[in-house]
C-alpha cells in the first residue's frame, strides 16, 4: 500500500491511519471484560483472608485460584474476541430484561426465604421460578430438576459439610 493511500485529508488536514484493536466479537469481548472483572474481584475480596497452606488450605485459597483462573479464562476469550474474525461482528442484540429480572428476583426470593421455609421449600421455588425466565418452560423438567438439586444440596452441604442450613421450616423445626 503507498503511503498515499495510507493517509486521508480532512478540511486540509492530511492523517495517518493508526492500526488498532479491532474487535471482531462484540459478544466474547464484553464476555471476556466481565469474566476478567469478576475474577479479578473475587481474587481481590480474598485477599483479606488467611491463605493457609496447601495442607490446610485457608478461606481465602479456593475463591483467590477461582478467582485467578476466571480472570485468564476471561483473558483468553477476550484475546479470541480481538482476533479470530467473527461472520457479521457477532453483535451484542438487546438485553432480555424479563428473563434477568425474573432469575434475579427468585435468587432474592429465596434468599428471604431460606431462613423462615427452609431449603426443602425455597430451593424448589427457586428453581421453577428461574425456570420460568426460559421460553422453553416445562413444569414436570422444572419439578425434577428442583427435586434432584435439593437432595443433592442436601447431601453435600447438610449431610456431607455439615453446614447449618435450615431444612425444614423453622415453625415445623424442633
Amino acid at each position: 500500500m503507498s503511503e498515499r493511500a495510507s493517509q486521508g485529508r480532512h478540511a486540509g488536514t492530511v492523517f495517518k491511519r493508526r492500526p488498532g484493536l479491532k474487535i471482531r466479537s462484540e459478544k466474547d469481548f464484553w464476555s471476556g471484560i466481565m469474566f476478567i472483572a469478576i475474577g479479578v474481584g473475587f481474587a481481590w475480596g480474598a485477599a483479606n483472608y488467611s491463605f493457609g497452606s496447601s495442607a490446610r488450605p485457608g478461606p481465602a485459597y479456593f475463591p483467590f485460584g477461582l478467582g485467578i483462573l476466571l480472570a485468564i479464562l476471561g483473558a483468553m476469550v477476550l484475546f479470541k474476541a480481538l482476533t479470530f474474525e467473527v461472520e457479521g461482528g457477532d453483535r451484542m442484540g438487546n438485553w432480555a430484561w424479563k428473563p434477568l429480572s425474573i432469575i434475579a428476583g427468585s435468587v432474592v426470593l429465596f434468599g428471604f426465604m431460606l431462613p423462615y421455609v427452609g431449603m426443602i421449600i425455597a430451593l424448589p421455588v427457586l428453581v421453577v421460578t428461574a425456570a420460568m425466565a426460559g421460553h422453553e418452560f416445562k413444569l414436570k423438567e422444572a419439578l425434577i430438576n428442583a427435586t434432584l438439586l435439593t437432595v443433592f444440596s442436601w447431601l453435600i452441604f447438610i449431610k456431607g459439610l455439615s453446614l447449618i442450613i435450615p431444612l425444614w421450616p423453622s415453625f415445623l423445626a424442633t
